[in-house]
């Protein structure tokens, strides 16, 4: 009855399913895996946010070049203020609203962008305080440069004099005539009156839109194992059921399957009918 299994057409059958299993578990398992790396990196950082509250202030130089274990760390940086910025489309507690930041020239020759504070509403430079003159330290968390379309950062381009949609060296570098840290500092207090912005995560170490994607396809990809294991049991069972019955003669030649009701047209006009005889 199963000789069938042993038909050209079932070996190609049986040599995908034997491949695809396994593909779909690994492809499965690879998915998972990344679910789960995200949640650890979200973990990470939230134990070195708290862990960076804690820490006494470090020098600039110490903290660069800038990794996942040195974002969110508490600096100090001394220098004099120099071009402003507003950084608009930023939210705080579910405000709208922008950031003021302001480049602060290092005795090094390059600038820190310096986030003093945020101010709801519209970007308006008459609103935005003015940074102090003079020398000044300013102390706050080092953050990683931003990507537009990231964490909340806008992908929108080509904004009005005086305002960036992101803040990052390859950004300000067209906006200003001197070299720029690739990284920022938030101010632990806003300056002038100004709301302090949060530290924010680093991006792709959160539980974002990215990490339950992971955890979807890991879900489709097991789906599918159990798809194609159904599959192979429903084709098994109607060749064995047509096996059976071509046994006892109870098959149904292909050909009037395939021909159908013309088929069953055509053989009752090819009948003599009574009269005829």
């Amino acid at each position: 009855m199963y000789r069938f299994l042993l038909t050209p057409r079932w070996w190609g059958i049986n040599v995908f399913v034997v491949l695809a299993i396994p593909f779909c578990i690994f492809m499965g398992s690879w998915q998972l895996g990344r679910f789960e790396d995200r949640v650890q990196d979200h973990e990470t950082a939230s134990t070195q946010h708290e862990e960076a509250r804690r820490d006494a202030p470090r020098p600039l130089d110490a903290l660069l070049p800038l990794d996942k274990s040195t974002v969110g760390r508490q600096t100090t940086v001394t220098g004099r203020y120099d071009d402003q910025l507003l950084v608009p489309e930023r939210k705080l507690d579910d405000r709208e609203g922008y950031y003021v930041l302001t480049l602060l020239r290092t005795d090094e020759g390059r600038a820190l962008p310096v986030v003093r504070g945020w101010l709801p509403g519209e970007p308006d430079p008459a609103k935005a305080p003015p940074p102090p003159a003079g020398e000044v330290t300013v102390t706050g968390a080092l953050q990683a440069p931003e990507s537009p379309g990231g964490n909340g950062v806008s992908g929108r381009s080509g904004w009005p004099a005086g305002q960036t949609g992101s803040i990052s060296a390859s950004t300000l570098l067209n906006l200003v005539p001197y070299d720029v840290y690739d990284a920022w500092v938030t101010l632990n207090s806003g300056d002038s009156g100004m709301r302090a912005v949060p530290v924010s995560e680093p991006q792709n170490s959160g539980l974002d839109l990215k990490a339950f994607q992971n955890l979807g396809y890991t879900a489709e990809w097991f789906a599918f194992v159990g798809f194609v294991i159904f599959m192979w049991f429903r084709l098994l069972r109607r060749e064995t059921e047509l096996a059976r019955d071509a046994q006892l003669g109870l098959a149904v030649p292909e050909a009037r399957e395939e021909a159908g009701p013309a088929g069953e047209e055509t053989e009752r006009e090819a009948r003599p009918s009574p009269t005829s005889a």
